[in-house]
């Protein structure tokens, strides 16, 4: 029997979770059956769970796929950067319109919430990392903890998803953004923003 070579294999990955991705989005993580997900990644349920143990699992990928893409960006460029990825391209993140069904896992099943905060532990550190070389060039406010600033962006960020999520209008919220990147900044005595 011929081997299957490793660009098969990630191309296969590949394709199953953007069709994955898809299907939680149109149907949410409940609605994305066994079935629905075969129809919408084109395989099977063997190919499909030959890669993935199961849907949590494949959940966890994309979940694990875009905190890695959003802690790049967030180690870069800030996690505000995120939140302005996040509207001009909804349909990247159109998935984490989940994040009801993801929060009542979270209270609901400990084994979930442990593999979500692994996820989520990448973009808290690399958002983290940042705030505080920010800070060392005195472009970040110092009279607020790193971990409070890091707390106010995550809900600005959850909050945003929320909103998105709901299909509700994007209008006014890059100046919302805006608003939100001045308040974490410093400013001198004279009032002006350090860039």
């Amino acid at each position: 029997m011929p081997r299957v070579s490793e660009v098969h294999l990630a191309a296969r990955r590949a394709q199953i979770l953007d069709g994955a991705r898809q299907c939680f989005a149109k149907f949410g993580y409940e609605g994305a059956t066994v079935r629905r997900l075969e129809e919408t990644t084109g395989l099977s349920r063997g190919a499909i769970f030959h890669h993935f143990r199961d849907k949590d699992a494949l959940f966890l990928a994309l979940a694990h796929e875009d905190s890695q893409r959003m802690a790049d960006t967030a180690a870069e460029q800030g996690l505000v950067q995120v939140m302005r990825n996040l509207l001009t391209h909804p349909e990247e993140f159109d998935w984490l319109g989940t994040r009801l069904e993801i929060t009542r896992r979270l209270r609901t099943d400990p084994d979930f919430r442990l593999e979500w905060s692994k996820q989520a532990a990448e973009l808290t550190e690399a958002a983290t990392q940042r705030l505080e070389r920010q800070r060392a060039k005195g472009r970040i406010r110092d009279d607020i903890p790193t971990a409070v600033l890091l707390h106010y962006l995550d809900l600005v960020l959850d909050g945003l998803v929320a909103h998105v999520a709901s299909g509700q209008a994007t209008t006014h919220l890059d100046a919302v953004l805006d608003l939100v990147e001045d308040s974490v900044r410093r400013k001198p005595s004279g009032g002006q923003v350090v860039d």
